[in-house]
């Protein structure tokens, strides 16, 4: 079986699930409803289908569900733009183009040298990094190596997002607003495997976090789809104190599947001044290294 075909049902159910009645005119009380939301029949009669065709939908049976169905139903269970997206990704069976070509499943994902280059140009006051599918940090300047999680000292295959911010137990120290950020990687990480249902690297992501993390599975199971771009966020950085950061996301043109993200703060502000901190504090400990090198002392 398909992972979208698994993902629709759970999908639709727990978005008809979280509406309220009443707020589409329809009937409510203790004895009509054993289970909260709406129905499936309601859902079929505002989007304007048959029950029979909405069951077969909720059950990854129908084939070929145009965008004009798909569209009432989006209307009907008051879908956000976000979640729209990801529906028409994991409609099944799988409609051409729903996932921009993650059909076929590339080698491991690489980042550009020029765009290597560009995060080391901003690399004195600006924390910058590259993220792939599933939340994979793919490349990263020297200060936004150090930003959070020490990112050169993991093994390639947990420099991930998701996995640091469920599994790593520092997470919760470095994010105080810890349960407002795993919100943010669930959405994101949602939105991706609606995107890319078969990428291996996501289930593989996916699949470690629903064995190992009840947090990741109590919030994974509210089938929230978020893509979190831009927005500001508090670290307790261990060295330099707490920092309130601006970050911004960037799709690439030519891999849409990464972005780039950059960190920044206000000029003047604590945290610029304390960013700065931080940038000389790794930029000395390069040189001690790069010194030990050259002179052949450990």
């Amino acid at each position: 079986m398909l992972y979208a075909e698994i993902e629709i049902g759970s999908f639709l159910k727990a978005r008809r699930a979280a509406l309220d009645p009443a707020e589409l005119g329809l009937p409510g009380g203790v004895n009509r409803r054993r289970v909260r939301g709406l129905r499936r029949e309601e859902v079929a009669q505002v989007a304007g289908i048959s029950v029979d065709y909405y069951t077969r939908i909720e059950q990854g049976r129908a084939h070929a569900i145009s965008d004009a169905v798909l569209d009432a139903i989006a209307r009907a269970l008051r879908l956000t733009g976000g979640e729209v997206t990801y529906l028409r990704n994991i409609a099944v069976p799988r409609r051409p183009g729903a996932s921009d070509g993650a059909g076929t499943v590339g080698p491991g994902q690489t980042v550009r040298p020029e765009i290597q280059q560009l995060l080391d140009a901003m690399d004195t006051t600006v924390p910058a990094m590259v993220v792939g599918r599933g939340l994979d940090i793919l490349a990263w300047n020297a200060l936004g190596g150090r930003f959070a999680f020490d990112l050169a000292a993991l093994a390639p295959d947990r420099r991930n997002t998701a996995l640091l911010v469920f599994l790593d137990p520092v997470a919760r120290a470095l994010h105080p607003d810890w349960e407002a950020k795993a919100l943010e990687v669930v959405g994101n990480l949602r939105a991706d495997s609606g995107r890319h249902p078969d990428d291996p690297r996501i289930c593989a992501v996916v699949g470690e976090l629903l064995d190992h993390s009840a947090d990741f599975r109590r919030l994974w199971e509210t089938q929230t789809v978020y893509e979190c771009l831009r927005g500001t966020k508090r670290i307790l950085h261990p060295h330099v104190g707490e920092l309130l950061i601006t970050f911004e996301s960037f799709r690439l043109s030519t891999d849409p599947d990464q972005a780039l993200v950059t960190y920044t703060a206000p000029r003047g502000s604590q945290t610029e001044q304390r960013l700065r901190e931080l940038g000389e504090r790794v930029a000395g400990e390069r040189r001690t290294v790069a010194t030990a090198g050259a002179d052949g002392t450990p």
